[in-house]
């Protein structure tokens, strides 16, 4: 019996995203903070992902013999989750043209229920005549600011 090749259907969903406008931004504006939880286990899966099976950031007894106050989060998941701010801010995931950063501590996760918190914020330092703004990131946790001189080049909507 010849039966008729059946292909999936694909279903596309339009989703209405705000965009912020590049008019609407003016130096001084306020980005607002956001706190992103991080759990070992958040670890684990950026290991998985990004391939750096250090084990500063998932062995405790090692992260400890190396100096360290317990396992650490990985700079570049720190990283990204202060980049989740600003693409959440401007609606568009493909709003960075250049993002830089120096770490300055780092995220500590103990192995409990809570881990440990990142929180983010920032401020347009400059509005660009392309379109695009500079914005200057603070990212902290456990009190200590853990990403210093955070900035980014962002293109926002026409």
């Amino acid at each position: 019996m010849n039966r008729p090749h059946h292909r999936p259907q694909r279903i596309v969903r339009k989703t209405s995203v705000s965009r912020l406008r590049h008019a609407d931004v003016e130096v001084g504006t306020e980005i607002p903070e956001q706190t992103f939880p991080v759990r070992r286990l958040d670890l684990v899966r950026y290991a998985g992902a990004s391939g750096d099976f250090n084990p500063i950031h998932w062995n405790e007894r090692f992260a400890k013999s190396v100096g360290l106050p317990d396992v650490i989060a990985h700079g570049m998941f720190t990283m990204a989750e202060a980049a989740r701010v600003l693409t959440g801010w401007t609606g568009d995931p493909g709003c960075l043209l250049d993002y830089s950063v120096r770490f300055s501590a780092p995220v500590v996760v103990p192995d409990d229920e809570d881990g440990a918190e990142i929180t983010v914020g920032g401020k347009v330092k400059a509005k660009n005549d392309d379109g695009t703004v500079n914005v200057l990131l603070t990212a902290r946790s456990g009190g200590a600011k853990v990403l210093v001189q955070s900035k980014a080049l962002v293109r926002l909507a026409s």
